[in-house]
């Protein structure tokens, strides 16, 4: 993709890692690096499932550069502020399953980036992660104050703005923000763990068709009321008895053997 952010595909696995030297603390140019990368890995048919992780041992993502924002006029920083909203949407609406492998800290507008993703796994003893932004004397503004409060609870989220305060990886997990924690010695064999993690949710082994139209039906149902709700979930069940993995499913199932998915 760039200098800011690279892009590697294996076995219908996307990973995009921020590459930013040496918090992999976000900027404009990031964004429109990562931006590029999510709606690449969207098109290609070939990407069943996305892995987003930082560079190095220390580091998932720091946030925003502090200098960089000093510098920002407000109405550069709101202009700013919109993109990053605008490219966690399309990572967020992408029908196709985004693990953040949080390699390390994951910290303010980087916890940000990694609540967009839909599913969250940790290295064991290494992350610091939280929403520090309160003792700079402004709020999360790429998203956190909307989805920490829709995955912890208002209250949870609450406290934890508020408060500003930093936690591990054993408290993420008992809060539900992190899904999942990983032993990985280094961030090479952190991030082969997470490569294992999603495997089971690509082609022969996971029905990623369906599993990417069940990310679309609870981002978008949960903004809806039931009846539409319900109606959109109807339609994307009719699509998915149309598809060849339905077909393999069903019928690996009365024949009691493994089915062979092909995403399709």
């Amino acid at each position: 993709m760039g200098e800011l952010v690279q892009l590697e595909k294996a076995d219908g696995i996307a990973t995009i890692t921020l590459t930013n030297a040496p918090a992999n603390g976000y900027s404009y140019a990031m964004m429109r690096e990562l931006d590029e990368a999510v709606l690449d890995v969207r098109m290609d048919t070939e990407v069943h499932a996305v892995i987003l992780t930082g560079a190095g041992e220390k580091f998932f993502c720091a946030g925003a550069d502090i200098g960089e924002l000093k510098a920002m006029t407000p109405d550069y920083k709101y202009a700013f502020c919109l993109h990053a909203n605008e490219t966690m949407l399309r990572l967020e609406q992408t029908p196709k399953l985004v693990i953040a492998a949080l390699n390390g800290h994951c910290v303010g507008g980087g916890l940000e980036v990694a609540l967009a993703c839909d599913l969250r796994v940790a290295r064991e003893g290494k992350a610091k992660i939280g929403l520090p932004e309160v003792k700079l004397g402004v709020l999360p503004g790429t998203g956190g104050t909307q989805r920490l409060t829709r995955i912890v609870g208002q209250s949870a989220a609450l406290e934890l703005m508020v408060t500003g305060r930093t936690f591990g990886v054993q408290e993420a997990t008992e809060l539900g923000l992190v899904h999942e924690a990983l032993p990985g010695e280094t961030a090479a064999e952190f991030l082969a763990e997470v490569r294992g993690y999603a495997r089971r949710f690509v082609p022969p082994e996971g029905a990623s068709l369906a599993v990417g139209l069940i990310k679309r039906a609870v981002k978008s149902g949960a903004e809806l009321p039931l009846s539409e709700a319900l109606s959109l979930e109807r339609e994307l069940q009719q699509r998915l008895f149309t598809s060849s993995d339905a077909k393999e499913g069903i019928a690996a199932n009365r024949e009691k053997r493994l089915p062979q998915f092909e995403g399709a």
